[in-house]
């Protein structure tokens, strides 16, 4: 029995209607009011020493900053090498379409923040007045005096590089219910971890953080749905792990042997 598919277009909007949704209510809030201050104030300043909790901390500088970019770039080399490596070895060439698309996803992820980051001329939370910096507050879709400097704060590029494990959900998505799982918590956690230390450290506010986790799902889903057609594994009845997940979360029969696995 041949897998279930549906439309491009149809994944691609299940899977994008609840977090666009979220992350609607959350950035208008977040950009229509000053919640960002109150929340900087409330858990990443210590007014009293007027510092950032994290600013001197090994924790966030060292071990989640310097330590996690590297994690993350060694995770991408690894999968650049693992798809190089199914080249000469047959037997990996089940891994070649995953490391792949694991690789693009992680690079074009980071990489859309980062160019985004130029363009925005948004300043980060430590430079600002209300912290002992030297830069007013200005919301994100306000007007920016032009005798200000360039800023290059917005959107969070260190936390989208912990949400670009977001694309291990589409990695195991066809393989395992559980896996895919895993992959999504992998993603948010990493994320969150990695947002977290830079808000302590007066490098952000929640508000980056959360247009970052939304272009980063973004990114990852496009290039599963439209780039690899929803298919990065090739199965038959031979292997045990032959199943994929359909796009309403149920589990689908096994192809049969020579059948394609998706469009």
């Amino acid at each position: 029995m041949l897998t279930r598919t549906r439309p491009a277009g149809t994944l691609f909007w299940q899977h994008l209607r609840l977090p666009l949704f979220l992350f609607v209510v959350l950035a208008t809030l977040l950009a229509s009011s000053t919640l960002d201050l109150s929340i900087a104030h409330a858990l990443f300043f210590d007014e009293a020493q007027s510092r950032w909790l994290g600013a001197t901390s090994w924790w966030t500088n060292e071990l989640i900053h310097r330590d996690g970019t590297w994690l993350m770039r060694s995770l991408a080399a690894s999968a650049l090498l693992l798809w190089a490596a199914t080249w000469w070895r047959p037997q990996l060439q089940v891994l070649r379409r995953p490391a792949l698309y694991f690789f693009l996803s992680v690079v074009l992820s980071v990489g859309l923040v980062g160019l985004l980051k130029t363009l925005t001329n948004v300043d980060c939370p430590r430079d600002l007045t209300e912290f002992g910096g030297a830069f007013p507050f200005i919301h994100l879709f306000e007007a920016r005096p032009s005798a200000l400097r360039t800023a290059r704060c917005f959107p969070a590029a260190h936390s989208s590089s912990g949400y670009a494990l977001l694309a291990l959900y589409f990695v195991f998505r066809e393989r395992s219910r559980r896996g895919a799982r895993l992959g999504l918590l992998a993603g948010l956690g990493m994320g969150l971890v990695f947002g977290i230390a830079q808000q302590a450290r007066g490098a952000h506010f929640v508000s980056h953080d959360v247009w970052s986790a939304m272009l980063v799902w973004t990114v990852a889903l496009s290039l599963y749905t439209f780039v690899f057609k929803a298919r990065l594994w090739e199965f038959n009845e031979a292997s045990a792990a032959a199943r994929r997940l359909s796009d309403d979360g149920t589990a689908d029969l096994p192809c049969r042997a020579g059948a394609a696995a998706g469009p």
